[in-house]
Order: C-alpha cells, then structure tokens, then sequence
C-alpha cells in the first residue's frame, strides 16, 4: 500500500530500498511488466560509501522512479526507523534529482525470513539476500497496487 504517491507515477524501471541501519536492500523493477526483482544489498557503514553503491546503480538502471520501504509498528503507528527511512527518502530525492514514493512495508522483512527458510536456506546464507527479498516485496506491492489502479480508471 502506497503511503505517498505522486500525482502521476513515471513509467519505466523502478528501484526500491529496504533501509537499515547496518545494511540496505535494493529491487529492481519495470512499471511495463509489474515485476520486481532482488538486486543488491549495500552493507556499506558510511553514508558517502552507501550513496556511491546507490549512485552507481542509479547510473546503471536509469529508474524513473525510487521506492523507499516506509517501516511503521503493526497497528500503523511510527517508531524510530520510520523517520529514519524518511529523512533516507528525502536524501535521494535531493543527490538524485529522481521522484521517491513512500511504501507501507509491515512484514516485508519477516515474509522475507519466511520465504528464505522455506527455501532451506542456511540462516547465515539469509543476511545477504534478507534485506534485497525485503526490497523485492515492497516492490512488488508498489507495482501490483499501480497496476490495480490502472485496470480500475
């Protein structure tokens, strides 16, 4: 479910960012074909490092548009990360120049997990594709609900 949309979405690819702290999962996705992708996880610790690894990706995907995974308590309410995936949003939009959307991302990280165990992934294995499956899932659900919206007008 989208938090914040613009008022008309750019078609093309899309890039989506699970922030965290530690590390940040990254998605790629196109509008045309409504899928999205794992990419990359960025474990980089400074900042300038992680806007570097983005930029670079940035420069090699050429998105319309980047999503930013809006992390919020189960019953909606806002917590310390959610502020922090704000202020991350905002910084996107200001170094890139690109048109960021906020997507509610509740139990993205936890289907993430699901889906890994279910795969019978080793839990040490989990960490380096966690936070890109995470990123995938808010995707996906940017794109699905776009979709809807579209068959719906």
């Amino acid at each position: 479910m989208a938090t914040t949309k613009p008022p008309a979405a750019p078609a093309g690819c899309v890039l989506a960012f699970d922030f965290g702290t530690r590390r940040i999962g990254v998605a790629v996705g196109d509008t045309s074909v409504a899928l999205a992708h794992p990419l990359a996880t960025i474990a980089a610790e400074k900042n300038d490092q992680r806007f570097a690894a983005i930029r670079g990706l940035i420069n090699e995907w050429k998105p319309a548009l980047l999503i930013v995974g809006l992390p919020v308590h189960a019953d909606g309410t806002e917590h310390d990360m959610t502020s922090r995936a704000r202020r991350f949003a905002r910084q996107l939009e200001g170094r890139f120049g690109l048109p960021v959307v906020l997507v509610d991302e509740r139990f993205t990280t936890h289907a993430a997990s699901t889906a890994l165990n279910e795969a019978r992934l080793k839990k040490r294995e989990h960490q380096a594709v966690r936070d890109q499956i995470a990123a995938q899932l808010t995707l996906q659900a940017y794109l699905d609900e776009r979709a809807a919206a579209t068959r719906a007008t």
